[in-house]
């Protein structure tokens, strides 16, 4: 990520396709929270396929998100993203086979990289508002890898807590989408 990006400006339009891409965002983690955590003690078909596949669905809003115009500060960091969780993807699904150890550690050296650059593109994009709730994400993100790797050595370690980080996850996003649109109104 490349942290001396120019801030993009607020070109019209810009804050109302991000709030999309973040309510989107937002919807998609609470629901694959939910259903993690409903399989969160086992590594069953369906939690190896939700593990796989919240990556996968990182990268493509990153994809997305790097194609719109408003994301040409944050081009560096949205393209990093998207490698980092392509990359992500592939361990998680390899670390599945495993056990519950070896996804947390994965899952949390993810959460650490991705928390970093989510943190600089929220920075980045500060003009188009709504990214406070962004820049806190990134931050909590790199604290909570950090936390999973240390849960990985529990007796009975879980994924409980990693529904509970995609739950705040799309809170945060949630709330971007809802600054966001307050951003757009005052175009």
């Amino acid at each position: 990520m490349s942290a001396t990006a120019t801030a993009p400006s607020a070109s019209p339009g810009a804050a109302s396709a991000l709030r999309r891409l973040h309510a989107a965002r937002s919807v998609f983690a609470v629901a694959w929270a939910l259903a993690l955590l409903s399989t969160a003690s086992r590594l069953g078909p369906l939690a190896v396929a939700l593990l796989v596949l919240y990556p996968l669905v990182d990268a493509a809003a990153a994809a997305l998100d790097a194609r719109r115009p408003s994301s040409v500060g944050a081009l560096a960091g949205l393209r990093l993203n998207v490698v980092i969780s392509l990359a992500a993807a592939v361990a998680v699904a390899a670390a599945c086979a495993s056990g519950i150890p070896a996804v947390l550690r994965v899952w949390g050296a993810w959460a650490v990289v991705a928390g970093l650059v989510q943190l600089a593109v929220g920075v980045t994009r500060r003009r188009l508002g709504g990214q406070a709730a962004m820049v806190a994400s990134g931050a909590l993100s790199t604290a909570a890898g950090a936390s999973f790797v240390v849960l990985a050595s529990r007796d009975v370690p879980t994924l409980a807590n990693v529904a509970g980080y995609a739950f705040l996850g799309g809170v945060f996003f949630g709330v971007s989408a809802l600054r966001l649109r307050h951003a757009d109104r005052t175009d």
